[in-house]
């Protein structure tokens, strides 16, 4: 919490302007930031997802609308390791929204830095605003901005009433490396920049807006003495507002066009010297035609003449200047097939004064099609030949579609152009498969790289890497787009840069654009379009021609390749991902009497893939089992083999057999199910109760006994073999564990050394590595730095439990006789001890639950029934017998004057459920206290 966001406050007695609410505008200065918004519903559910968090997330709000937030943005909190601080420590993974849940948990906001895993695995320093909610609005308000522009370039200011802005200076670049989030003095107003982004209508913003006021504005701390209230930097309006009242103020392309009538002729300059103003807009293609014949005897009569020659196409040569290319048919479809004459005709598109599609030159004869034709007849052959070569050798060097982007930028700035972008079409991005509709007006665009001469004009309000945007076809990235042809613009018009600029939401991009050399070009690969890439020229040098389309154009369709390559491989990364993260638990279970902390480590980091697991999974009793396992090999093969593996290994787990006969049914079911692949296995069980714990290993590495005093104790287990191999058996052997002692599980790819003895990395492990006194996180964090290398290629996954039993105090347990009489007794005994821990308040729901569930029992049982209380965070009763068949739920119309028991545990109970022991079953039932 800050005491005043607000760094120049009002001075005593100002009033604000007229027509301004109190709270509505800042009365100092503010910091402009992009925004996002996200809004969790009291189910855990996205509720709200705002344009600003598709473009820092990557994730689109119709795909996360409705969905768990609960594992949908993975987090890496920093490691607080002693001796190893900084920011080069990697972190763990968690949930972002979980994070932030449990840390607003206790009713206040949060505000600070959790840097989160983006939609393409990339890693995000993200400044964070946490604001709990309670009633129907929701459960928690996100607000988020992306922390890696306000450190680089310091936040965007305003100053004064009307919130004029100016920039920080020079000097201050890349001094905000001290910013952080903040929250500001609590009970202030919402002004209403701020209060217009939050989701719902303006009646329905009410307890948001209450939440914010009550918790204090976000705000960002410069350093420890200045700190600034937060607006939204972009206007409430939005994109489509913005580009609807700049389109009434300016007229269409058509408009202009059919009020300025027929183009008339240029005039004539001196050879070499560039024309002193923007070409002429184009001819209508009607008028083109109808100029079409006489035209063509008189282009033949004076192709013999000096400085009347044609290129390959027939068209007279541009002079240097570049004069507008005419428009030719369009023989390609939007998303790069061929039309055939069978096919409807594409719609026509809005003919642009200076920007029309170019055509590609056909080679001479003798010449390679397709090629460096304009280059070869204008001197430049070999400056074209080189930096298609370098393109070659320098874009495409990694499968990492965002870096093969930057690539193709950098190689073009300064060397080609000022200005180098790359939109891809997002669905690409954000979506598995291709887009089956050709590209349109609705079609979103994701800038995943940008390059700029910083030393040449200003480029202040280009848009960001990440940023969405769609194009119109009236423009010339749309028209590129949706046609899949170059577009050539050798000068910027004001009018064209107007419609430009309203398409992407603004006017203050009509100076960036207006008078430069604008040339868009499509990235197509194997019949797709995956977007474009836009280059901008500057006044001073010379605009782009025909030959720069032509050979841009070859240069994109090479950098298209790489960059669907990226797609591709990236795609399959992401099924194996998905894979993997689906059969593997991402928080540890909250069990009684017992903390679990795990980490998994894939040997390849682009894959995130293999064979390795762990898991957790609650017995009757508050027992606990703890599993390890490791299949060997590598890939996905291994990951589908391992997924088998841990769903038999939950269902027999589900049957409550002790650990030896639970990898005996394991091994018997590899072999019916002919998997080839063997697997190494460690199941243990511990009871919090009993405070023991039984174990039996299939030929995986031993685990470590911490004890209290610090000691590590390598136990000795019977190996057995690894699940798979068959005819040897599995022996299990049962310890006693004291409270406060830690239990390490883990594969060989955390001690095995290459060139080295498992026996080094193991006598590690049972050195004085791991403090009792710290958690089980904490334990795991120490365990990876000190034993885990970087050049390690097998998977590690690690598991440690800190086992903390529960007070004799808190069980009780009595054994009942098979005698419909012991239903009162039970009735009797319960409330009697529920007295005895002060819980009256829920007597008669808990006696009326154990009556039902007793009653059942004393039924179906033949010798004996048990009944057992379990007071920790919560009461626990189970109700045991020694009748293995499990009841069943029947539907309400179907229940006479028996069978309502289980209706009323479904209809009282928090959780309840049933399950399987080595002999009998038992039913359970939990209860909040």
């Amino acid at each position: 919490m800050v005491d005043d966001p607000n760094s120049t406050p009002r001075p005593t007695g100002t009033a604000p302007e007229p027509g301004t609410a109190p709270g509505d505008q800042p009365s100092g200065v503010v910091a402009l930031v992009r925004l996002a918004v996200v809004l969790v519903d009291r189910e855990g559910r996205i509720a709200q997802w705002s344009r600003a968090a598709e473009e820092l997330f990557g994730h689109r709000a119709e795909t996360v609308h409705d969905r768990p937030a609960a594992g949908l943005l993975p987090a890496a909190e920093p490691r607080s390791v002693p001796g190893q601080a900084g920011p080069g420590a990697t972190g763990r993974r968690r949930d972002a929204f979980t994070t932030l849940a449990e840390l607003t948990s206790d009713g206040t906001a949060w505000a600070g830095q959790l840097p989160v895993v983006d939609r393409e695995e990339h890693l995000r320093d993200v400044l964070w605003w946490a604001y709990p909610l309670e009633g129907p609005s929701g459960r928690l308000l996100a607000l988020a901005a992306d922390a890696r522009p306000l450190r680089s370039a310091g936040p965007r200011l305003a100053l004064g009433e009307r919130l004029l802005p100016f920039a920080a200076a020079p000097g201050a670049l890349g001094g905000f490396h001290r910013l952080s989030a903040a929250l500001g003095a609590a009970g202030r107003p919402v002004p209403e920049p701020l209060a217009a982004v939050l989701p719902g209508t303006a009646e329905r913003r009410g307890p948001l807006l209450a939440a914010l006021a009550r918790a204090g504005l976000p705000a960002l701390r410069l350093d420890p003495s200045t700190v600034l209230p937060l607006r939204p930097a972009d206007p409430a309006a939005g994109t489509a507002h913005a580009a609807a009242g700049i389109g009434r103020r300016y007229p269409t392309a058509q408009q202009r066009t059919a009020r300025l009538g027929p183009p008339s002729p240029p005039e004539p300059s001196a050879p070499g010297r560039r024309p002193a103003a923007a070409p002429s807009p184009a001819p209508l293609p009607a008028q083109r035609e109808a100029a079409a014949a006489p035209a063509a005897a008189d282009r033949t009569a004076r192709s013999d003449r000096p400085g009347g020659e044609l290129t390959a196409s027939g068209v007279p040569a541009p002079p240097r200047g570049g004069t507008t290319i005419e428009q030719t048919a369009v023989g390609a479809s939007a998303n790069g097939h061929r039309l055939h004459p069978g096919d409807p005709t594409p719609p026509t598109a809005p003919t642009l004064p200076t920007a029309v599609p170019v055509p590609v030159p056909a080679a001479p004869p003798g010449q390679p099609a397709g090629r460096f034709g304009p280059f070869l007849t204008n001197g430049h052959a070999g400056e074209q030949l080189a930096l298609l070569n370098e393109v070659g050798g320098k874009v495409g060097t990694t499968l990492d579609l965002g870096f093969t982007a930057h690539e193709l930028c950098r190689v073009l700035v300064p060397r080609v152009a000022d200005f180098a972008c790359v939109d891809l079409v997002d669905g690409l991005i954000s979506d598995s498969e291709l887009p089956a509709a050709r590209p349109d007006d609705d079609t979103m665009l994701r800038r995943v790289a940008l390059a700029r001469n910083e030393s040449a004009g200003q480029w202040d309000h280009v848009l960001s890497e990440g940023s969405l945007v769609a194009m119109p076809r009236r423009t010339p990235p749309g028209m590129a787009l949706q046609l899949n042809q170059p577009v050539l613009v050798p000068v910027v018009t004001r009018d064209v840069a107007v419609d430009y600029a309203a398409a992407l939401g603004g006017t203050e991009l009509v100076p960036v654009v207006s008078g430069r050399s604008m040339l868009v070009v499509p990235l197509s690969a194997r019949g797709t379009v995956l977007g474009i890439l836009k280059l901008l020229r500057l006044p001073d040098r010379d605009p782009f021609d025909e030959g720069d389309a032509a050979t841009l154009k070859e240069l994109a369709a090479r950098a298209a390749l790489s960059l669907d390559n990226a797609r591709l491989h990236r795609a399959e990364s992401r099924v194996a991902t998905t894979l993997q993260r689906s059969m593997i638990p991402t928080r540890p279970p909250q069990i009684p009497g017992v903390q679990i902390a795990h980490r998994y480590l894939p040997g390849d980091s682009r894959a995130e893939v293999g064979g390795d697991w762990f898991d957790a999974i609650q017995l009757p009793g508050s027992r606990v089992a703890l599993v390890v396992g490791d299949v060997m090999g590598h890939g996905i093969h291994s990951a589908a083999a391992m997924g088998r593996f841990r769903t038999a290994m939950q269902t027999l787990a589900a049957l409550d057999l002790p650990p030896g006969q639970l990898l005996r049914h394991l091994d018997n079911l590899a072999h019916k199910l002919g998997d080839d692949h063997l697997a190494t296995c460690l199941y243990a069980v511990y009871d919090p109760i009993n405070r023991t714990c039984e174990l039996a290993s299939a030929g995986h590495v031993p685990p470590v006994l911490v004890h209290p005093d610090g000691t590590g104790e390598l136990l000795e287990i019977p190996a057995g073999a690894p699940i798979g191999v068959g005819g040897v058996p599995f022996v299990a052997k049962t310890i006693d564990v004291s409270d406060g002692s830690m239990l390490v599980l883990c594969t060989d790819g955390l001690v095995e050394v290459r060139g080295g003895d498992i026996g080094a990395g193991l006598a590690a492990l049972c050195g004085n590595l791991i403090d009792p006194r710290q958690s089980p996180e904490e334990a795991c964090d120490v365990v990876l730095d000190r034993l885990h290398s970087d050049d390690r290629k097998d998977d590690v996954a690690l598991l440690v439990a800190r086992f903390d039993g529960v007070a004799p105090s808190e069980v009780a347990t009595w054994d009942l006789t098979v005698d419909q009489r012991e239903v009162g007794r039970a009735r009797a005994l319960v409330r009697e001890q529920l007295a005895a821990w002060h819980l009256e308040s829920i007597g008669d729901t808990v006696v009326l639950l154990v009556s039902e569930l007793v009653t059942n029992a004393v039924r179906v049982a033949r010798d004996r029934v048990q009944l057992q209380l379990i007071r920790v965070d919560k009461l626990l009763v189970e109700v045991s017998d020694d009748n293995h068949n499990l009841p069943s739920l029947e539907p309400a119309e179907q229940l006479g004057e028996t069978g309502r028991g289980l209706t009323l545990v479904t209809k009282l109970a928090e959780r309840w459920g049933t399950a399987r022991k080595a002999v009998g079953k038992v039913v359970w039932f939990e209860l909040p206290l």
